[in-house]
């Protein structure tokens, strides 16, 4: 194992004494004797073998080397406060590590949002993000494998909140047969035809969805597979939205007209398996979460006297 001959406390004494402009003012702020400054920074310096300042008069500059070194220190020291600050944080009740799964075909941008005011309040907390599909998003529930769960499905027994709906449209390539079809098709024509579909991801899956009827399927593992099969003008796909109407505008995916069931519509839910288990950084990202989906923060900012988290909430969902 690596035995360092430098130590920590030589790294910041060089970082003060560069950015408080001398070896005095370093001492003051540090609350320590100039000479033991000099001789930490003398110490290093022949340890490495390498100059890090030149003293002018009362001053101390950085050579060029000391200058790539100070970018490093300041690196390792910020690292060293990060990892005194996690203990700290972790003897008080904040947790190591979080986790969090969301259904695939949850939105992101409203997901994202949360996680960026999340992060300055996380405290280096490890945030697990799974991706799951249908039955899979379950398991994390019923086996409690998550801190918080964005579900498409509610089982029994859990409490859930409405984050946001989504609507799935069946959509194919511009020119496919489908696409070329006069006229509104039936849901059994349209099951005549190849399906792509986005994998389960429980270790049992289970069909919760009566629509995936087509005689023949190909499966793949993301939304962003299905479309790449589709713009090569293979097969149909449910597919969300928010995620193909971009593609339907630049027509290069066209809307498959339906006679019933044109679209399907449903909300993702916002779920706590364990509530009672729940810690500090998990409700912090849960409260982010909420005031992040207009669905819930409105509710949230009107019936809360006080959050812990201060937030503008969004004006419309995206």
């Amino acid at each position: 194992m690596f035995r360092p001959k430098s130590t920590l406390e030589q790294w910041r004494i060089f970082q003060a004494v560069v950015e408080h402009g001398g070896y005095a003012q370093a001492a003051e702020k540090l609350n320590k004797s100039q000479s033991s400054l000099n001789h930490a920074v003398a110490k290093l310096q022949q340890t490495l073998g390498v100059a890090l300042l030149e003293v002018r008069g009362r001053k101390a500059y950085l050579t060029d080397a000391g200058d790539m070194f100070l970018r490093r220190a300041k690196l390792l020291n910020q690292q060293m406060q990060e990892l005194e600050l996690l203990a700290h944080n972790i003897h008080q009740g904040w947790e190591a590590e979080i986790r969090l799964a969301i259904e695939l075909v949850h939105p992101r941008r409203p997901l994202n949002r949360a996680l960026q005011n999340y992060y300055p309040l996380s405290r280096g907390t490890h945030l697990q993000m799974f991706d799951s599909v249908l039955s899979g998003t379950l398991e994390y529930i019923h086996e409690q494998k998550a801190d918080i769960v964005i579900s498409g499905h509610v089982p029994k027994g859990f409490l859930a909140e409405p984050l946001a709906e989504v609507t799935l449209l069946p959509v194919c390539h511009i020119q496919h047969p489908l696409a070329l079809e006069k006229g509104m098709l039936s849901p059994d024509e349209l099951s005549q035809q190849l399906q792509i579909v986005i994998r389960d991801t429980a270790k049992n899956p289970k069909e919760l969805t009566g629509w995936l009827k087509a005689e023949q399927r190909w499966t793949v593992t993301s939304f962003h597979e299905a479309i790449e099969v589709l713009l090569t003008g293979m097969g149909f796909a449910w597919l969300p939205q928010h995620l193909v109407e971009g593609f339907i505008q630049r027509q290069q995916l066209h809307r498959i007209s339906l006679r019933e069931g044109n679209e399907r519509k449903f909300f993702t839910h916002l779920i706590v398996p364990a509530p009672d288990r729940l810690g500090p950084s998990a409700n912090c990202l849960l409260e982010c979460l909420r005031l992040s989906h207009p669905l819930t923060a409105s509710y949230w900012l009107n019936n809360k006297k006080a959050t812990a988290v201060e937030l503008t909430p969004p004006t419309t969902m995206s």
